[in-house]
């Protein structure tokens, strides 16, 4: 074995077996250019586009494209498409087979792929014997994506509109609360607001001091300025509660119109960058790089092949 691989006696044996080196090659490029045609390997066409995440919610520290790419990944998304294109007659899957999820998640996986560009744009793969139906497949999956976020959104801003309605119907009950006690102390005592016990307090001293005006005058003075100190400091809570209260409205009311207004619209999650068409030449498989990895396998092959035929004749 110590000149089994000696140079000179493999270029010499190349020199000596060159006929049949070039037989088995051409043998090999003709069965590697059958054997890879669209008779045994079914063609394959491929359509991709490419899109910028945008109206996204910072959930973490992933970047906007990450977050894009976790989602395209979804099973929710999948499953619409195994719905959509009936993937399983498409790939050939049996229905009945009890991994028959398994078996076409596999297959969806291994044509439909996922990947963040340097430019971080998210780029999206479809291969597939039709060239239309790889089309639509990509338009499809970014279409998914829309309605998934938008889903998501919804969901989300639907919870903030339910809790600011429900906040703001029980600080209506409450200013309705307020606003009938205070109703009930204006009918009563005839109090309208606490702004008026500097007015009565003055009005009642001047009668007073300089005697002027009539006694009922003065009785009724006597008697608002009684109520005032008997039920002017539930009257100026109550004043206050419901100041309070109309502010807290108001302010609810601003968040709540917020969230019902991104609730109701509609807007893209993408910018799609570059959009898919229908491919005119197939993207597998790639017969050139077949033939010639065939070919090269099988000369290398035959040169061992010879070199132990040689080394027997030798011993």
């Amino acid at each position: 074995m110590d000149n089994f691989f000696d140079n000179q006696r493999i270029l010499k044996l190349i020199w000596n077996r060159k006929f049949h080196f070039v037989i088995v090659g051409v043998i090999a490029v003709a069965l590697s250019a059958i054997f890879s045609g669209p008779a045994f390997i079914t063609p394959k066409f491929k359509s991709a586009a490419r899109l910028y995440p945008v109206n996204l919610w910072t959930l973490s520290d992933e970047s906007e494209t990450e977050q894009m790419l976790e989602i395209l990944n979804s099973n929710d998304i999948k499953f619409r498409m195994f719905e959509t294109f009936d993937l399983a007659q498409v790939y050939k899957i049996n229905k009945e087979d009890p991994q028959y999820l398994t078996y076409l998640l596999a297959e969806y996986n291994t044509n439909v792929s996922t990947s963040k560009t340097e430019y971080e744009t998210a780029e999206i793969k479809v291969m597939d014997e039709n060239p239309q139906r790889a089309s639509d497949m990509c338009d499809s999956i970014i279409s998914f994506f829309d309605q998934k976020v938008r889903e998501l959104h919804r969901t989300k801003n639907k919870e903030m509109v339910d809790i600011t309605s429900k906040q703001l119907n029980q600080k209506n009950n409450e200013l309705e609360v307020f606003e009938h006690q205070l109703d009930s102390i204006r009918e009563k005592y005839g109090i309208i607001s606490f702004d008026q016990v500097d007015e009565i307090t003055r009005g009642y001293m001047n009668a007073l001091a300089t005697g002027r005006g009539s006694a009922s005058d003065t009785k009724k003075i006597e008697k608002l300025y009684d109520n005032f100190s008997k039920e002017g400091s539930r009257a100026y809570r109550l004043e206050n509660k419901y100041n309070q209260t109309l502010h807290t409205i108001d302010s609810l009311t601003i968040v709540y119109d917020t969230y019902l207004s991104e609730y109701e619209k509609e807007i893209t999650y993408s910018h799609v960058v570059e959009y898919p068409f229908p491919a005119d030449k197939k993207a597998y498989p790639v017969r050139w790089l077949i033939v010639a990895f065939t070919t090269l396998s099988t000369v290398f092959f035959a040169l061992l092949v010879f070199l132990i035929l040689d080394y027997g004749k030798k011993d």
